[in-house]
């Protein structure tokens, strides 16, 4: 009785040992895989002015009425943020906090861009607190930069060129446009493919 109490026992510990090294061997495997994964970015779309072209200013509107331009020549405002979004679109609903507070975060003049119903707009506004925001609603601006999906985002500088644009769903994604712009790429994805150019 004793004896088999003591095998169990053994054996116990044993397992706890294999399953403690295999814990290690994983976590260190999930190590690799993450410094591997490339990190992801916006997503660039083939329509509208590429990167580096400059954008003139393009007359709009703000949802209150307020007629502003958007592009052209802007001093004393280093980087802006234009960001498409949508009433309709669950996922601009989710990404207008992080864009706030990436914008603040990086000092980005932030413009949010609709085409879309002024009520459902409104609304929107209302309960993402963007009353202190620029809120552009119409067909022009999107039009101009080309914007076919939701939500999209384009880093203009002062003069109105535009830095990076793309798809963007997550902050991730939105630092890739400044990532992107800082180490002088159109994109993270064509800073990857040149990596792998050269790796091959």
């Amino acid at each position: 009785m004793l004896t088999s109490l003591i095998v169990s026992q053994i054996l116990s510990w044993v397992v706890i040992l294999i399953l403690g090294t295999a814990l290690l061997a994983l976590a260190r495997q999930v190590g690799v895989l993450h410094m591997r994964v490339a990190p992801a970015g916006a997503l660039t779309t083939a329509g509208g002015p590429s990167i580096g072209d400059k954008s003139g200013p393009i007359a709009a509107q703000t949802l209150d009425g307020k007629a502003v331009f958007v592009g052209g020549e802007a001093h004393g405002t280093a980087l802006r943020l234009l960001m498409f979004v949508s009433a309709q679109c669950p996922l601009c609903k989710g990404l207008i906090p992080v864009a706030k507070s990436f914008a603040h975060d990086e000092r980005l003049a932030l413009t949010f861009v609709g085409d879309d119903d002024p009520a459902a707009q409104r609304e929107l506004i209302a309960k993402q607190g963007l009353e202190r925001y620029a809120f552009i609603n119409g067909p022009e601006v999107g039009q101009a930069f080309g914007v076919s999906k939701l939500p999209f985002a384009v880093l203009l500088d002062e003069h109105g060129a535009i830095l990076s644009k793309g798809l963007v769903n997550s902050r991730e994604h939105l630092e890739s446009l400044v990532v992107a712009h800082e180490m002088g790429v159109r994109s993270v994805q064509d800073y990857i493919s040149g990596l792998k150019a050269q790796a091959a």
